[in-house]
């Protein structure tokens, strides 16, 4: 549903897969809207993309420039270069990106090959927490722009990667602070030619979705008044609940993404309360997945008043490498999609 939103916006697409690629090819998106944005690609993947036009990918690496020639060589190249994610939550400098004393020879390399480069990408890494860490990529770009000249390329594309903050956040980096100074270094460093895309994922879909969970199991961890008083002076979880979705489920962005979820109550007692808050003594509790494995915590301390089996919690915010990554394990089912149009959401786009 989102993908088919944004492609009939006019969006373009990064894929990383043949699988991904397929994906957006079915939605009947042109090729010429797709970038094959993963440097280390299998062949099979890469024929793929041969046979279905898909000419703009990345490559870091010699290797990878050979493989291409002889499965894509009509490709429009972006080469990928490292950048300091040290500002960042997943620091994906650590697998990919060209180090800029390796350029010259990349570019050497596919000039020799015949191939064709169009630009520079980079990626500042995932959950960047410094709007800076943006102009000071662009300014490695420029530096690989001026490079290029050296081997007969005139580079015209750039792709500032992602790391870009949710819709949602309104404090601390913001995606209009990123967009203010990624927009003023490209502006002072690049001229009106030159194509800019980016890949603001979270910016989309973080905040489009809310998961809503039952509460399956209660464990409680007080057995008389003096250990509850105790628990609420030390701020010690008093109650221990079980909901039906985790860590190897939707939850597996704490561990992936450094995510903290916090839950809010939504059915209680029968009555709906999404967006409310209830009147209710509240006291400490952690929150667990469905699984076996101990590792399965969702919030080692939330606020919440007394939760019963069958009552409903949520957690906003989890459009962002929740769903696309969980697993099955133990046998609990991925959590079902449902989509909501509010009456005034319809009243406003149709």
């Amino acid at each position: 549903m989102v993908m088919r939103l944004l492609a009939s916006l006019g969006a373009g697409f990064d894929c990383a897969s043949k699988n991904e690629i397929q994906s957006v090819l079915d939605m009947g998106v042109d090729p010429s809207r797709i970038i094959y944005a993963n440097p280390c690609k299998q062949n099979s993947f890469v024929k793929y993309a041969y046979t279905n036009q898909v000419r703009m990918m990345t490559f870091d690496n010699a290797e990878e420039l050979h493989k291409i020639k002889r499965f894509h060589p009509e490709a429009q190249l972006v080469l990928r270069i490292l950048t300091d994610d040290s500002k960042s939550l997943c620091k994906l400098g650590l697998k990919f990106g060209a180090p800029l004393d390796t350029t010259g020879f990349l570019l050497a390399t596919a000039q020799e090959l015949g191939l064709d480069v169009i630009g520079v990408s980079f990626h500042v890494g995932s959950g960047c927490f410094d709007a800076n860490a943006f102009g000071e990529a662009v300014i490695r770009a420029r530096r690989v722009f001026d490079q290029a000249k050296e081997y007969g390329y005139e580079f015209n594309f750039l792709d500032v990667g992602g790391g870009f903050p949710s819709a949602h956040v309104t404090e601390g980096i913001t995606f209009e602070k990123v967009a203010t100074i990624l927009g003023s270094t490209v502006d002072a460093l690049f001229g009106p030619e030159i194509r800019v895309i980016a890949e603001p994922g979270r910016y989309y879909v973080e905040s489009a979705f809310t998961l809503a969970t039952q509460v399956i199991a209660r464990r409680t961890m007080v057995r008389d008044v003096a250990e509850a008083i105790l628990a609420e002076q030390t701020q010690s979880p008093s109650h221990m609940y079980y909901i039906n979705d985790g860590m190897y489920g939707s939850f597996n962005c704490i561990m992936f993404d450094h995510q903290v979820c916090q839950p809010k109550v939504l059915l209680k007692d029968g009555a709906f309360a999404y967006k409310q808050v209830v009147a209710e003594r509240h006291g400490f509790a952690s929150v667990w997945g469905p699984t076996c494995d101990s590792i399965d915590c969702i919030s080692p301390k939330s606020n919440l008043p007394l939760m019963e089996t069958g009552d409903w919690l949520y957690f906003e915010n989890m459009g962002a490498y929740t769903i696309t990554a969980a697993s099955q394990f133990n046998g609990f089912r991925k959590s079902e999609i449902l989509y909501t149009t509010s009456e005034q959401e319809v009243s406003l786009h149709f």
